[in-house]
């Protein structure tokens, strides 16, 4: 099929990608055609499959390529030797790195039911780094003596689900500051863990 005009793999490709991630996020992606998506980008349906095979390696790459630039940018942070600091990090980069990407955040976290288990089990691995990166912090802090927690593993879940609240209801403009709201969620975290 001939390339329709005006199209190129560099912008085309970006588009797919972004196109499909709205999508996704508003309509769920057992919902969305792949004519869905083509006809948001702009192209004809069968010039996707120059860009991505099928729908589930499109939405393995959004998830893919989600996990990577977290980890990445969690990676560069100079990480802090004591854990209270390390932990209060944690909380302000999860927020703020999340606020800026809304659908990646609930696509990453809703959709992952509809993985193949191969793409499944390589996303999981992903999360379970960005997951261990937080364990490690409790339990430093546990071994301190500064944080007290039954099961850090348990604790760590429920710190990344509390933390990913925050993108479903906060509005910049609204009541509170971003700055406000990872105060108050940096203190709801911290006491959650201390002695």
């Amino acid at each position: 099929m001939a390339r329709t005009q005006g199209s190129h793999s560099d912008i085309t490709g970006p588009r797919i990608r972004k196109a499909a991630l709205g999508l996704f996020a508003r309509h769920g992606y057992a919902a969305v055609s792949m004519r869905q998506i083509a006809a948001e980008v702009g192209v004809q349906a069968g010039a996707l499959y120059n860009y991505t095979p099928d729908k589930q390696s499109l939405l393995y790459r959004l998830m893919h390529e989600h996990m990577q630039d977290l980890l990445s940018a969690y990676d560069q942070l100079d990480q802090p030797a004591d854990a209270s600091e390390a932990l209060r990090q944690f909380v302000g980069f999860h927020i703020r790195f999340h606020m800026q990407r809304p659908d990646e955040v609930f696509i990453a976290y809703m959709e992952l039911r509809n993985l193949t288990p191969e793409n499944f089990s390589e996303i999981e691995a992903l999360r379970r780094s960005y997951e261990d990166a937080l364990e490690a912090i409790l339990r430093k802090g546990q071994g301190a003596g500064v944080f007290d927690t039954a099961d850090t593993k348990i604790a760590t879940l429920a710190v990344i689900a509390m933390l990913n609240g925050v993108m479903t209801w906060y509005r910049a403009g609204g009541r509170l500051s971003l700055d406000e709201v990872e105060q108050v969620y940096w203190d709801m975290v911290r006491r959650s863990v201390s002695t």
